[in-house]
């Protein structure tokens, strides 16, 4: 299915600016319509005020979130006037208990969310939170943007992180619009299991499918030469000179993956280039 309705989320102009552009650069390039949201955040937390406090307090820090969040819709709007796409810009004020299920409610009918990478300089604990409002309870594909990276003027050459899971799987059938208009798809597999279902032919089956769709694909089998799968994928990703990688998120909990790392935190911090990801 073609990215026709493709969202943005912009809790800082400048900070979130280069997400923004390349969500911009995707829907020109795909023809389609670019939702803004402009979050403004009541960021206390639950519990943070002792009992019998005034309802004031709370109330005052709900305004000023709605002042953020109209304050952020003027800069959108400014930043967008003349742009020849299809866009508009909605303001969204949301606590941060709230969160998830007010983005949800949004996201749902998007066919791509464009994001910066949740990790980093700069970057609070929403950024993450709204990630992963996007992949686990809208089960909307979501494209990375580092922020030392463009959106390219065209994916030639992707890297398909493959490991036969529901998550990589996903995130190839997310990512066929794209896919078929490359150049080149690399089906990168790293260790693949001894004894799995396709030891004789590693990524064959994967790749029958894509080629049925017009995608010209090929496979790599990799071991682990490094310490992480997220730094083998680093290297493969250079030695591709690769404009896109394509790969599933989470394959293991969220929890395990923040407090002993994993391949989708490993990529989302240390990753260069652009990541299309599905849960």
């Amino acid at each position: 299915m073609p990215f026709k309705t493709i969202t943005t989320i912009v809790c800082d102009l400048q900070a979130d600016r280069h997400a923004l552009d390349a969500a911009v650069g995707l829907a020109r390039r795909e023809n389609g319509h670019l939702d803004v949201i402009c979050l403004g955040l009541d960021r206390t937390q639950p519990g943070f005020y002792y009992a019998g406090t005034n309802a004031m307090a709370l109330q005052d820090n709900l305004q000023q979130a709605q002042a953020d969040s109209l304050k952020i819709e003027e800069a959108v709007n400014a930043h967008l006037a003349g742009t020849e796409i299809q866009w508009v810009a909605n303001p969204l004020t949301a606590q941060m208990a709230g969160l998830t299920p007010q983005l949800s409610h949004y996201l749902r009918f998007s066919d791509v969310v464009v994001l910066p990478r949740p990790y980093g300089q700069g970057r609070g604990h929403e950024q993450e939170e709204i990630l992963e409002a996007a992949l686990f309870s809208s089960h909307v594909p979501v494209l990375v943007m580092p922020d030392i990276a463009d959106l390219p003027e065209s994916f030639d050459r992707i890297v398909v992180a493959w490991n036969e899971s529901a998550e990589a799987l996903g995130a190839v059938r997310a990512a066929l619009p794209i896919l078929e208009k490359a150049d080149l798809v690399d089906v990168t597999i790293i260790d693949p299991p001894q004894h799995g279902p396709d030891r004789s032919d590693p990524g064959g089956s994967l790749c029958q499918m894509l080629v049925r769709h017009g995608v010209r694909a090929e496979v790599s089998v990799l071991a682990k030469t490094m310490p992480r799968v997220s730094d083998v994928l680093t290297r493969q990703l250079r030695d591709k000179d690769a404009d896109l990688l394509v790969m599933g998120a989470y394959g293991h909990s969220r929890f395990r993956e923040s407090i002993l790392g994993g391949a989708t935190r490993h990529m989302l911090e240390v990753a260069e280039l652009p990541i299309l990801m599905s849960h």
